[in-house]
Formats: C-alpha cells, structure tokens, sequence
C-alpha cells in the first residue's frame, strides 16, 4: 500500500484552501469565461472537483453528497471530503502504488493551484498565489513540459518577460497569459 508523503499532502491541503478562498469570493459570477478555453468559472470548478473525486475520492471510497446547484456548497463538501482523506498519510487500496497514487499529489495540488489562478482570473479577482506552492508546481511542470506538451490538454506555452514572477511563469507555462482579463 503506498502513502502519500506528509509534505505532499500539506502543500495540497494549502492549494486547497486557497481555491475556496477564491470559490468564497465569485458571488454569481459563475457564467463568466474563464482562460481555459471551453470553460465558464463553474466549469473551473467542476474540473477541480472532479479531478479530486476520480483520483483521489473515489479510489478511498469517498463519495461526498453535493447538491447540484449550488457551486459554493458542491466546493465546501468536496473541501470537507479532501481534508478527511489528507488529515493523515493517504493509504491508497492495494496496487494503487503501481498506479502511481503515491506519486499523484504533486500533479494534483499544481492542477489546483492554476486553476484557482484560472478561477480568479475568469471573475476579475487578483489572486496572489502561494509562492513556494508555484516555485514546487513550476519546477515539475519545467522537468515534464514535453510530457504536458504532449498531452493536448494545455495551450502553447506564453512568453513572460525575463525576471517574471513565479506565479506568472507556471501558468503562462501551462499556456495561460498571466494578463489575460486585464485591461
């Protein structure tokens, strides 16, 4: 049975809760275009809590009870159902190592991170993103960009300036313009 790292789970458990802290501020401005592509902000919303429950909530046995209208409630029993399954070192089912679970809070909590760069951004809310959280996110995006080129899944790249923030350069190196929204 694999465990998740502890730090793992902790620098999640901080993505986390800066996307609530994001969630919390959108209002009724679930409808407005987000950077990424075919996605409102709900959109955004439902991605993360649908990344959680397919790899990490369900593999658990986590099925949390979401209301369907109610974008702000379906964030905060989804963030309640994380914080029990990473209070303590993640024990994934038998064969999950080989799955690579033990290895998947990194992809997770950078998926997160963005996205609540990508939330922020698709509501007109400036968002300072955790900076250790993005130099970690961004050096595993840096040693896999062929293998996330590769995917389809992200737009080109953007250029930044030399000397740009850490935060600017991870997502404008999983294809978002870091002044997308802004006059």
């Amino acid at each position: 049975m694999g465990l998740a790292p502890p730090a793992a789970l902790e620098r999640h458990r901080i993505a986390c809760n800066g996307f609530g802290a994001v969630v919390g501020q959108v209002g009724e401005r679930w409808d407005r275009p987000s950077p990424c592509g075919e996605w409102d902000a709900r959109g955004v919303l439902e991605h993360v809590i649908g990344f959680h429950d397919v790899l990490i909530l369900v593999p658990l046995g986590v099925k949390p009870d979401r209301p369907r209208d109610d974008p702000m409630a379906r964030w905060a029993v989804t963030a309640e159902a994380i914080s029990a399954v990473t209070e303590e070192d993640v024990t994934f089912p038998e064969g999950a190592e080989a799955a690579g679970y033990t290895r998947l809070f990194p992809l997770l909590t950078t998926d997160v991170l963005v996205h609540t760069w990508d939330l922020a951004a698709a509501v007109g809310l400036e968002v300072v993103l955790d900076p250790d959280l993005c130099a970690v996110a961004l050096e595993g995006v840096q040693r896999n960009a062929e293998k996330i080129a590769a995917s389809g899944m992200f737009d080109p790249p953007v250029a930044v300036p030399p000397g740009s923030d850490v935060q600017s350069a991870l997502v404008a190196l999983l294809g978002r313009d870091p002044r997308w929204g802004r006059p």
